[in-house]
């Protein structure tokens, strides 16, 4: 099976914090599967989902797809409210890079609500990958082992999970087949998410930098 990879220019995050921005491989034949990809809006019990969130007062976009795609959240909800909010948002992250793809839209406002910087370029740079092969998504995507670790003096937080995408897959746009794959070491992904408060309302955090590495062991368990 033929892979593809995009790999983007790195960028520091702090003096303490460097994420290399890497979409590693996936999927099979032409098909764009690396990177971040996803589902509809079902979380676990653990993770708060958009509207749970505690901003009533913002107005946020939708990140809503179709029927077929299975997005789940397995985090434990930290008892602190920053880490929380960061946590959930680093989900809705997620969600709006598949929002993106699904809707075919490199300029999709939902990922440009929830990131800014370089997780911003690289979620346009993996929807136009999807966008322009002609493929979009379909199955179930689990996230788990989520941890927050604090970051410098400020309140930017570093988020990571990992993912298994052994029963994800991507689909022609044109003609609904399914890009059928088997679990195997590729399937197993660990994020990394330099998460901060928005400039427009504290109640929402941004995605500033991401990094995505592939064939991670310790996600196999």
């Amino acid at each position: 099976m033929a892979r593809t990879a995009l790999t983007m220019t790195a960028a520091t995050l702090t003096a303490t914090a460097a994420l290399l921005l890497t979409a590693c491989g996936g999927g099979g034949d032409d098909s764009p599967q690396d990177g971040i990809k996803g589902a509809e809006t079902s979380t676990s019990s653990a993770t708060a989902s958009p509207s749970a969130s505690d901003s009533s007062d913002v107005d946020r976009p939708d990140v809503s797809l179709p029927e077929g795609l299975k997005l789940v959240f397995d985090f434990e909800k930290p008892s602190d409210a920053e880490q929380a909010a960061a946590l959930d948002d680093a989900a809705n992250y997620i969600r709006a890079l598949d929002h993106g793809i699904a809707q075919q839209d490199p300029n999709d406002p939902a990922y440009q609500f929830y990131s800014t910087g370089g997780a911003a370029k690289y979620a346009k740079s993996q929807i136009e990958a999807w966008v322009k092969d002609g493929w979009t998504v379909t199955g179930n995507d689990p996230y788990f082992n989520a941890s927050i670790d604090p970051v410098g003096e400020g309140k930017s937080t570093l988020i990571t999970f990992c993912r298994n995408q052994a029963k994800f897959y991507s689909k022609k746009v044109k003609t609904g087949k399914v890009n059928y794959t088997d679990e195997n070491l590729d399937s197993h992904q660990k994020f990394s998410l330099l998460m901060s408060p928005s400039e427009q309302s504290a109640k929402v955090w941004q995605a500033r930098q991401i990094e995505v590495q592939g064939r991670v062991k310790e996600c196999q368990g």
